[in-house]
């Protein structure tokens, strides 16, 4: 499904395939975005896109990847393709991107910060699952911070 929708998106899209470039182009969308720059700690990309006049982009690496957020103790699993509709200081209709709460792991399907003075940003689940962290536990973490 995921592919279908990159493909739906590909015309006028800025794309990157060169691994080192794609990284960049990542944390850059989250900078363009107001959104932290560690909220997507992937190494492996290797493809990047995104088509501005839809506000869709995606994220393509060679395996899927844990990342524990040590600020907060939560891990989260990010998919082989991660994708989302981004807008200022959101992340909507995401795909690709699991939390653990507790025992079960949980989709995260929007990710947003309602007011930026407050210094934090939610999550949301399909389910109607909200969780409210600083935004602080999501700027970029030291490379030592895998697999933990």
């Amino acid at each position: 499904m995921s592919s279908q929708i990159i493909e739906s998106h590909r015309e006028n899209a800025e794309i990157y395939t060169d691994p080192s470039l794609c990284k960049v182009q990542s944390v850059q969308l989250l900078q363009k975005f107001n959104l932290p720059k560690g909220l997507l700690p992937l190494d492996e990309i290797i493809e990047s896109g995104f088509n501005e006049a839809t506000g869709f982009v995606w994220l393509k690496q060679t395996n899927k990847t844990e990342h524990k957020f040590r600020e907060i103790g939560r891990t989260v699993s990010y998919d082989t393709v991660v994708t989302a509709f981004v807008e200022d200081r959101k992340m909507k209709k995401l795909t690709g991107v699991k939390s653990k709460e507790l025992l079960i792991w949980v989709t995260v399907t929007d990710i947003y910060i309602q007011d930026p003075n407050s210094g934090k940003i939610t999550f949301g689940s399909a389910a109607g699952l909200h969780r409210t962290f600083p935004v602080s536990a999501f700027e970029e973490e030291e490379k030592n911070n895998l697999n933990e």
